[in-house]
Order: C-alpha cells, then structure tokens, then sequence
C-alpha cells in the first residue's frame, strides 16, 4: 500500500539524510509529488520496511555484506555529492555578484567623472559670463565718459566704480554702503553726484572725503 511520507520522515525511517532523500529525488530514485505547496514522497510499505535498516548491529565480519550497510554507505556518498554540488552552486553565485558588484562600481565611477567635468563647465561658463558683463560696463563707462570728454559745456563725470578705485576702496561690501550713501545724498541735492539713467556719477574734479570714510 502506497502512503505519503515527508521526507525528513522518511529520512529518519531509513536512517539517512534529508541531503541524500533530496538527491535521490532529483535522480529519480524516489517519486515524490506535491500537495498543498508542501513535498511529498510516494513510498510502499511493504518497500519501506525492506529498506530501513536493521536494528541489530552488524559484525564487522558481516558489515560488508549487510545490504543495509551497503545501502547506508551509498546515501553518505549522495549526500557528499549534493553537498559538493551545493558548494559548487555557491562559489558560482558568488562569482557572479562579484562581477556585477565590479561593474556596478566602475558604473557609478563614470558617472561621477561626467557630472564632475559638467559642474566644472558650468562654473566656466558663469565666470566667463560674469566677466563679460564686467567688461561690458567698463566700456560703457568709457564711452559715456569720451562723449563727455568731447562736449564743450558737458562737466567730467565718473563712473561710482571708478572713484571707488580711485580711492582704494575695493571690497564689494564696502562699496554697496557707499553706494547708498551717494544714493541719499544724491536726493538731497548733492550738485557733486549726477544720475545718469539708472545710475550715479560724479564730477571728475570733485572730492568726496566728506561722504568716504
């Protein structure tokens, strides 16, 4: 009569490991089958019965006859192969996790250099802009001043950045306080400071001790 055994049971009832009962399914030795999610194994008592091993213990004249014995040494030798087997699966694993692990790293090294050598773009470019405006105001300031220069009844004026200079003023600081002083002396009718568009200058020949500190 056939009956299903789990095979740590049936491992027990013939005296072996579950390592060997898993081997010998896989080598279809053993017909195993599945119910509810879990692994069965398909046996005949009567085949059972035959197959476990005896209680007595043999002589070591006779241990080499006993097909118990004999059947004991084989499931040890199954169990060596699928622990071999096992090893084998694990040191591939491993080798492979490495490789991704190497490609994922050299991946994200890439990556780094790129958004390193774009940050260092953009970084150029804003200087390079800001240098361009810088110069831009410059000539603006030059141009503004030989117009000047080159009228008869129009007085020399200067440009705030240019006086500062003149007087070594040259944190940005510094430079904004002033600004807002010449601003406010400007509204209170200082003849010295003239607006020009959005911006202030100031006689050529004029001292402005009083409002540089």
């Amino acid at each position: 009569m056939e009956k299903l055994m789990k095979p740590a049971e049936y491992a027990k009832a013939l005296g072996i490991s579950r390592q060997a009962v898993y081997a010998k399914i896989k080598r279809g030795i053993l017909k195993a089958k599945e119910v509810d999610g879990k692994l069965y194994i398909v046996v005949d008592d009567a085949a059972l019965k035959q197959d476990a091993p005896s209680v007595s213990a043999p002589s070591s004249s006779a241990s080499t006859e006993n097909p118990d014995y004999e059947a004991l040494l084989a499931a040890k030798d199954e169990t060596i192969a699928v622990l071999k087997e096992t090893v084998s699966d694990l040191k591939e694993s491993h080798r492979q996790i490495s490789s991704t692990l190497r490609g994922e790293i050299e991946l994200l090294k890439e990556a780094f250099g790129e958004m390193r050598a774009l940050y260092k773009m953009q970084l150029e470019h804003k200087k390079q802009r800001e240098d361009d405006a810088h110069d831009a105001e410059s000539f603006a300031e030059l141009v503004t001043e030989a117009e000047t220069e080159e009228g008869d009844e129009a007085p020399c004026t200067m440009g705030l950045k240019k006086l500062f200079k003149r007087y070594g003023i040259t944190k940005e600081k510094k430079r904004e306080k002033l600004r807002k002083r010449f601003e406010k002396a400007w509204e209170e009718g200082d003849t010295r400071i003239v607006r020009e568009g959005d911006k202030l200058r100031v006689l050529c020949d004029a001292t402005f001790d009083d409002l540089i500190d």
